[in-house]
């Protein structure tokens, strides 16, 4: 069965600082039409800092949606433009942890929400760390977390870290350690 959608109207909506919404018409496989939201983003990186003594680097900051502090890996959003994703987590690991590493491992693509939003996030773990200090964005406050690697993968196990691209970094990082290929 095909399972393809065209787009037929591009109606954007919403042109935010780093969102844009539309609401499009699209043709369905079966000759129907129906709405579509759709949020643009210009997508992300998140980076997993590891030490050389099996611990995990994580941030923890205030996340307003959830009205609540979160803890994750660092990541941020990549310029707009297209940026090349392993600068953007060259960049967003020094300004978040003040880290700079001899080695970046890409882990693959994250769609965190491929229902309505075109995000993609690009996962790298990050080795051979050099610790310096970190200068975040002038909006950004957060705290950095050193916590031992297998401690954050059970933290992942129990909901206390509910993060979807740290989950998944952090569980794919395990994968390839316990396969020794990392």
């Amino acid at each position: 069965m095909d399972v393809e959608e065209k787009m037929l109207v591009k109606n954007v909506v919403y042109e935010g600082r780093i969102i844009t919404v539309r609401n499009d018409t699209a043709l369905l496989p079966d000759g129907k039409t129906a709405y579509r939201e759709v949020v643009e983003h210009p997508g992300g990186v998140s980076v997993v800092p590891l030490t050389d003594d099996n611990h995990i680097l994580l941030v923890e900051q205030f996340r307003y949606p959830y009205m609540k502090p979160t803890l994750e890996i660092p990541a941020g959003k990549r310029d707009k433009g297209g940026e090349d994703p392993l600068i953007c987590g060259i960049r967003e690991l020094g300004e978040e942890t003040g880290c700079t590493a001899d080695e970046f491992i890409f882990l693959g693509e994250l769609y965190p929400t491929p229902g309505y939003s075109d995000e993609i996030i690009y996962m790298y773990a990050a080795k051979g760390l050099h610790y310096g200090d970190s200068h975040t964005d002038e909006d950004e406050f957060l705290n950095i977390k050193r916590i031992e690697f297998n401690r954050v993968v059970e933290m992942i196990l129990r909901g206390e870290i509910k993060d979807a691209k740290t989950q998944a970094a952090i569980l794919k990082v395990k994968v390839l350690k316990d396969r020794g290929a990392l």
